[in-house]
């Protein structure tokens, strides 16, 4: 963690100076914005913490509720959502609060007395190495709440309008703001009748799956609602069934489906409880579901063991679905030549799916970890603004993979256990749980693959760093710190700031010495008609738009930080400070970062990584020019 760069002062070093422009900020909804975010659940809190990095985006957040979220709605945070939030420097914060998710436990009817049910398994819930982050389990609430922590350290002191409601969104061919949006005012749910409007250079809707900014640009959730009904409750309880702090799939016989799911704290356990379409009838049929009889479907489930609910903090029923867009933006296909997209959609608003996965809340924040850096980049005048096409482009894709995946996951999550070979509707349990195994890494978040695109390339050289697969996530690896010898995960480099990193594995030469060909490297990338110089504006700090990082194959006793190149020991601030937290080496308690990501040790490579942290492209060391080229199909010249 960096700071005082400007100067050293007293106080909390995480909460940044206010910007200039946060004395004349008027205490109402601005008139004009450049972005207007629609809703404060995850993803729009994503977006709104990504764009407060910028003090110079004007942008306003709205949300219909009357204040913050406080209780309830999603909890599981997959492994590429806490890798995420270490960009946002929020990780340890999660880590440290939330129930880890070690191990998953499956039940199934007892073979000799199917009234009962009987353990069948344990497995871990993440393989090894898949990520140096758990999957954990938090209120959503305080997910939200960490964000807004976020925006109001910021040096924009970013925070949400609540009582707004877009009513329409009207987007007109000219203009330097040219989306209007009606506003309609809300108090304790209705409207009171007051309306307002303001215009924005963009608009996001991140107001679930009622949107009504998915709406008024034409767009439809399409899919299947399935004839599934589940209860979902968090309680205190006291039970003797012995899995209760552990996340536990339990199939019964004839009496439905439960999920049991630790929650933070130690005590709080929420529960997700199928409802019987014969059994249950009357109570769905009838809308009379009330925890209580959750509760009683429950212990029905558990049989033999048994639970009392003595709280519940939250509950809600629905049904299971899965429904998407075909587009996550205002431009129609035949379209995208001529015409760039002024208005989007994310999370809720154009996909839903069923909560068993987990992936509602992690993959609607990823749609805006996405956006947020493109919208930023194009307008802060870094990118061109064609970047903008790739945000529907490449999300709808993925989400239509997680779909497919999602929709299979709860179809063997409700199905009734097998009982013999011939019963083809059921599901036989030992294949559950190995699907489940198997699927970990969709559970994790870091399935996530996008294709070659303006911002991804093609794999022509993939070979020299086998473990960093382009257009996956940069899979983070221990290092040690060359400066201070500090052990580091070589990911966390990567911050909310949207900047590209440029990773360079160096050849084994001794980087000082005239045959280092990561040395060469170096002293293209600082020449004047470099990448570096080409795509950073005169006047800001060097790393601000591609902060180049190295990492050498000595041991960190073996280099002298003296004579490193001076793309790694930029100056910066108002000072022009130093920066000694470029360079890194192996850890030599852990496993070598070259062999544990399959880096060509011989060659070494360069691996250019996306603001997102996923992986852009895999160069030689000599591929000066590629780089160049590749940057300039998204960057614009500064010069």
């Amino acid at each position: 963690m960096q700071f005082y760069l400007d100067g050293y002062r007293p106080g909390d070093p995480l909460v940044e100076l206010p910007h200039p422009s946060v004395a004349e900020r008027p205490a109402a909804l601005p008139d004009e914005v450049d972005v207007l975010i629609v809703g404060c659940g995850p993803a729009g809190m994503v977006l709104a913490a990504q764009l407060a990095r910028f003090p110079e985006i004007r942008t306003a957040i709205i949300d219909r509720r009357d204040g913050p979220l406080e209780v309830g709605q999603a909890d599981g945070v997959a492994c590429r959502t806490v890798e995420m939030f270490e960009a946002f420097g929020l990780a340890d914060q999660l880590v440290a609060e939330a129930y880890w998710v070690n191990e998953v436990a499956f039940w199934r009817p007892d073979p000799e007395d199917t009234a009962r049910i009987t353990r069948t398994g344990r497995i871990q819930d993440v393989e090894d190495g898949l990520s140096e982050f758990p999957h954990v389990i938090v209120n959503q609430a305080r997910m939200l709440a960490y964000l807004r922590d976020s925006m109001a350290r910021s040096a924009s002191r970013l925070e949400p309008f609540y009582g707004l409601q877009a009513a329409d969104v009207q987007v007109s061919p000219h203009g330097d703001q040219p989306v209007t949006v009606t506003l309609r005012h809300v108090r304790d749910g209705q409207e009171t009748g007051g309306t307002s409007t303001i215009r924005a250079r963009y608009v996001v809707g991140c107001d679930g799956a009622r949107s009504s900014v998915r709406t008024s640009i034409g767009q439809q959730l399409v899919g299947d609602a399935t004839n599934q009904t589940w209860g979902v409750m968090d309680v205190l309880a006291v039970t003797d069934f012995p899995d209760i702090r552990l996340k536990a799939i339990i199939h019964s016989a004839n009496q439905g489906n439960l999920l049991v799911i630790p929650r933070e704290g130690g005590y709080l356990v929420r529960l997700y409880i199928e409802l019987d379409q014969v059994s249950d009838r009357e109570m769905l049929d009838g809308r009379s579901v009330t925890p209580e009889k959750l509760a009683a479907v429950a212990n029905r489930i558990l049989h033999p063991y048994s639970i009392d609910v003595k709280s519940v903090g939250w509950w809600s029923v629905y049904e299971i679905g899965q429904r998407l867009c075909a587009k996550f933006d205002d431009v129609p296909v035949e379209q995208m030549p001529d015409r760039l997209p002024r208005v989007f959609i994310a999370g809720d608003a154009c996909h839903t799916h069923s909560a068993k996965a987990g992936q509602g809340m992690n993959v609607s924040m990823a749609d805006t970890w996405n956006l947020g850096w493109k919208l930023a980049a194009v307008l802060r005048g870094t990118a061109r603004p064609e970047l903008l096409h790739t945000y529907s482009d490449e999300r709808q894709k993925v989400t239509q993979e997680l779909i497919d995946f999602d929709r299979e996951f709860a179809r063997m999550m409700s199905a009734k256990p097998r009982t013999s070979p011939d019963d083809e509707d059921g599901v036989d349990p030992e294949a559950f749980q190995a699907h489940f195994a198997v699927q970990g890494r969709f559970t994790a978040g870091v399935a996530t693959h996008y294709q070659p695109s303006m911002i991804t390339g093609t794999a022509d050289h993939q070979s020299l760093a086998g473990g960093f697969p382009l257009g996956m996530r940069f899979h983070s690896a221990p290092v040690i710190r060359l400066a201070d010898a500090k052990p580091v995960q070589l990911g966390h480099a990567v911050r909310a700031d949207g900047a590209w990193r440029l990773y360079v594995f160096a050849d084994p030469a001794d980087p000082a010495a005239e045959g280092s060909r990561a040395r060469a490297l170096f002293e293209q990338l600082a020449a004047e008609k470099s990448a570096l110089t080409r795509f950073t504006p005169v006047g800001a700090d060097p790393d601000s738009v591609i902060d180049v990082r190295a990492v050498f194959q000595q041991s960190h006793r073996n280099l002298e930080v003296g004579t490193l190149p001076a793309v790694l020991l930029p100056r910066k601030g108002p000072f022009g400070l130093i920066d000694h937290e470029k360079a890194f080496c192996p850890d030599p308690k852990a496993d070598d970062v070259f062999d544990l990501r399959g880096v060509d040790r011989e060659q070494g490579c360069m691996v250019l990584v996306r603001p997102d942290q996923y992986v852009a492209a895999v160069l030689p060391l000599e591929a000066h020019d590629e780089l160049t080229d590749f940057l300039s199909g998204v960057l614009l010249d500064a010069r």
